[in-house]
């Protein structure tokens, strides 16, 4: 380890910066200030109590385990929050280093749940109903549904940590005698290590199998991590045998988990296996107003439509545009407009481009499938024509901004559950048919 403070702390942001998408790290790494070595404790300035619950909610275990690496466990961190809102700053709390509590007080602070994960919090749509009633089923009865375990899989940043932590608070506040954690899959791995280093693995065991719910976090990190495997298999058997409820997630399906142990992925497929889609624009408009709403942020129409309509298939980068959007106005203290979105937009998230429009994407449909435009509004109900029109309103849904009553409206006055039924059509066409998802694919080309 350095003997400079600083130069441990480049370390660990030079670590960090490895692990985040570039616009991530600038937006909520940039701003960070470093104070200082004291006690052993890196002091490090964040601009607002806003920035500090979000790194910590967000970026803890990336944070610890870079600190860890860089001062070889001998360093916490800790943070000061610069301003208060009064003019003055406070400290928050430092991170502190893995531990196997026994007592009920002590365990309760390893939940790690995080309180803004509730089910009122979760926007449902048709792309995650199925999976936001299973889990309240589970959360209302832990450990009593035939749903044991509840493995819930999707890409990236549809809503899985939030609805697997939303099952932990619901239950806690129904019983706060429960025993329940949420972990990632890699904070379980590197507590594992902690203890094998420690020679704590028999508190290790007793702590992660004395819980009675387990909510473990993307579980495709232990792809190859053999002893993890076997770690984990031995708890889930201990868990599942006491009628213990355990709910996992991960980011492909089981049969795409490579360098699995089948008896893990066997033990697994017992319970219920669902899955989340992205959501449609109606959804993501929704997602983002309730979360401006939950924030105290006055969120323009014009702007949330234009993000709703940009960011068609990530809830997380749906959300994380609009606390950019958030954070650069509560530093500058600025207003939200169009123009600053499209601007930050166009620095941090290079791939959002600028809302297409209903005619260009008619034209561009109709000149694809070899079609005069005007058919697609017309009333013609020949089988090439009636496919070309739904593939027209599946990317008006996805690409635009527009209400479902406008893109109707655009198609020959027809009703806004016409739309809705092009839209679920093709999209089932897309995961069914490898053709048509090229098709689409091509097709959204056009417009990049």
């Amino acid at each position: 380890m350095s003997s400079n403070p600083q130069e441990i702390w480049d370390q660990i942001l030079s670590a960090i910066s490895h692990r985040l998408p570039h616009e991530s790290f600038l937006t909520w790494f940039g701003p960070l200030k470093f104070l200082g070595l004291r006690e052993n404790h890196l002091t490090v300035g964040v601009p607002n109590q806003f920035f500090y619950e979000f790194l910590d909610s967000h970026y803890r275990d990336q944070i610890l385990e870079a600190v860890r690496q860089a001062s070889g466990g001998q360093l916490q961190i800790q943070y000061k929050i610069l301003e208060t809102g009064d003019g003055e700053s406070a400290a928050a709390e430092p991170a502190a280093q893995p531990d196997f509590p026994d007592t009920e007080a002590a365990f309760d602070k390893r939940t790690q749940l995080n309180p803004r994960y509730t089910f009122e919090n979760f926007v449902e749509g048709d792309s995650n109903a199925f999976a936001k009633a299973a889990a309240l089923a589970v959360a209302e009865s832990p450990g009593k549904t035939p749903f044991n375990p509840l493995f819930v899989y999707a890409p990236s940043g549809l809503g899985k940590t939030h609805l697997i932590q939303a099952i932990g608070n619901f239950s806690l506040a129904r019983n706060r005698a429960l025993r329940a954690i949420y972990v990632t899959s890699e904070k379980f791995m590197n507590d594992f290590i902690f203890a094998i280093k420690t020679y704590k693995t028999t508190d290790f065991s007793r702590f992660y199998r004395s819980v009675d719910l387990l909510l473990l976090d993307d579980i495709q990190f232990f792809q190859g991590k053999e002893r993890t495997q076997l770690e984990f298999f031995h708890t889930f058997n201990s868990l599942y045998q006491s009628g213990k409820q355990i709910v996992l997630t991960s980011d492909r399906p089981l049969k795409e988990l490579v360098d699995f142990e089948k008896r893990l992925t066997s033990r697994i497929g017992w319970g219920l296996v669902t899955d989340i889609h992205p959501p449609d624009y109606e959804t993501r408009l929704a997602i983002l107003q309730k979360r401006a709403e939950s924030e105290g942020f006055s969120l323009p129409e014009e702007v949330s439509q234009f993000l709703a309509g940009a960011i068609t298939d990530n809830v997380r980068a749906l959300e994380s545009a609009l606390i950019r959007l958030m954070a650069h106005c509560s530093i500058i203290g600025s207003d939200i407009t169009l123009a600053l979105t499209r601007e930050l937009l166009r620095e941090f998230l290079p791939a959002v481009r600028e809302t297409v429009s209903l005619d260009h994407i008619q034209q561009t449909v109709a000149q694809f499938f070899n079609l005069p435009s005007a058919l697609l509004i017309a009333r013609n109900r020949k089988r090439e024509v009636a496919w070309a029109r739904q593939v027209a309103m599946y990317l008006c849904v996805e690409l635009t901004g527009s209400s479902l009553q406008s893109i109707g409206a655009h198609f020959g006055n027809r009703d806004h559950s016409t739309v809705i039924h092009a839209r679920d059509l093709v999209a089932q066409q897309v995961a069914q048919d490898p053709q048509v998802a090229l098709q689409i694919s091509k097709l959204k080309a056009d417009f990049s």
